[in-house]
């Protein structure tokens, strides 16, 4: 199945110039959706996964059902103050100023084999951002799935030394 055929391109959103990559078409149909969960699910099958993780909010929905299929569990990564109990957190460059991710302080656990998930790897900074987290925790990251690569930004270089896995790339 031609996966891109399910994703819409919006010209000029959220700004001028921007090619927005929308899944939102993707999730709709559910044979595609389920054709990309399991791509992710035959990647991950040999990496002796036992945690799935995924940033906010589009790795939510791409990390679960890989981590339902898996039967294994899912720990989210989320903005700062968005999680109930203590929690780690790394600060992050953005194009324009920094932000800030959290996970909960128990969610990995030392030696722990990590699929890292989420909808799009654009320049890596939130990946990288997530990938301290996991191994701040002593979790060893086994790969990193994404729907769509914007290879024209160059993020994979951040994630070298890495396995990683990309259904689409535009």
């Amino acid at each position: 199945m031609d996966l891109k055929e399910h994703i819409a391109i919006v010209e000029d959103w959220p700004k001028k110039g921007i090619q927005f990559k929308d899944i939102t078409p993707l999730m709709d149909n559910g044979k595609a959706f389920k054709a990309a969960v399991d791509e992710i699910v035959e990647y991950a099958q040999d990496k002796e996964i036992d945690i799935v993780v995924g940033p906010e909010a589009r790795g939510f929905i791409v990390g679960c059902p890989v981590s339902y299929a898996l039967e294994i569990g899912f720990a989210p990564v989320r903005k700062e103050g968005k999680l109930p109990r203590e929690t780690i957190q790394v600060d992050y460059g953005l194009e324009y100023g920094s932000d800030v991710l959290t996970i909960h302080k128990d969610a990995i656990k030392p030696g722990q084999r990590v699929l890292i998930i989420d909808d799009l790897l654009a320049t890596g900074g939130t990946i990288e951002a997530t990938i301290n987290l996991v191994e701040q925790l002593g979790g060893v990251v086994a790969g990193c799935a994404f729907l769509i690569e914007l290879t024209y930004l160059d993020g994979r270089r951040k994630l070298d030394g890495y396995d990683v896995c990309t259904l689409m790339q535009y």
